[in-house]
C-alpha cells in the first residue's frame, strides 16, 4: 500500500524495486492513535505478529509521512485489520492527515481511539522503537484484542482485493 510517496527523484531501479515488493500480497490495516488535533488514523499494510509470549506486533511509518510525528511520540496506539467491505476506509486514511470524527471511535478506559468494525483489532502499548532506513518501526506489547468473522481486505500490485474462508 503507497502511503506517502516515493523519493522525489526515484531512480528507475527504485521504482522496480518497489514493483517487487507489490507482488508480495498484504493484509491492509489502520493503525489509530491519539494527537493534539483528536484522534487520527493512518493505513498500513507492514503489520506483522512479533511474538506469542510476550504478545508483541509490529508495523512501519515512512519517515516522510505527515504523520510521522505523531506515531513516533504515540504510547498508545490500536492496530485494526481491515474487513473486506471496508476498502473506503482503507483509502480515506491512506494519505493526508485523517482525523477521526466523535462517533467514529471508541475507546476502553484510557485505551486509543479504535474503530468499531474490523476483523481483528489490537490495542498496544509501545514496546519499543526502531529507526530502520527512511521508516521507524514500531513494536507493540498488546494489551487487548478482539476478533470478528468476515473475508479480509488484501492489497496485490497497487489494487485492492479480499481473501476469505471459500477462496
Amino acid at each position: 500500500m503507497t502511503l506517502e510517496p516515493p523519493p522525489e527523484h526515484p531512480t528507475d531501479e527504485t521504482r522496480a524495486y518497489r514493483r517487487a515488493l507489490g507482488s508480495f500480497a498484504t493484509g491492509v490495516c489502520v493503525v489509530t492513535a491519539d494527537s493534539p488535533q483528536g484522534p487520527l488514523g493512518l493505513t498500513i499494510n507492514s503489520f506483522t505478529s512479533v511474538s506469542l509470549e510476550p504478545r508483541l506486533l509490529l508495523w512501519c511509518i515512512d519517515e516522510r509521512s505527515e504523520r510521522w510525528p505523531i506515531f513516533a511520540a504515540a504510547e498508545h496506539f490500536a492496530v485494526h485489520v481491515l474487513p473486506a467491505e471496508d476498502q473506503a476506509t482503507a483509502e480515506r486514511f491512506a494519505k493526508g492527515v485523517a482525523l477521526l470524527q466523535p462517533g467514529e471511535y471508541e475507546r476502553r478506559e484510557n485505551g486509543p481511539p479504535c474503530l468499531p468494525e474490523a476483523l481483528a483489532r489490537f490495542e498496544c502499548a509501545v514496546h519499543d522503537r526502531i529507526q530502520m532506513g527512511d521508516h521507524m518501526v514500531v513494536v507493540g506489547r498488546v494489551l487487548a484484542f478482539d476478533t470478528a468473522e468476515g473475508d479480509a481486505l488484501t492489497f496485490w500490485r497497487g489494487r485492492f482485493g479480499s481473501l476469505g474462508a471459500d477462496q
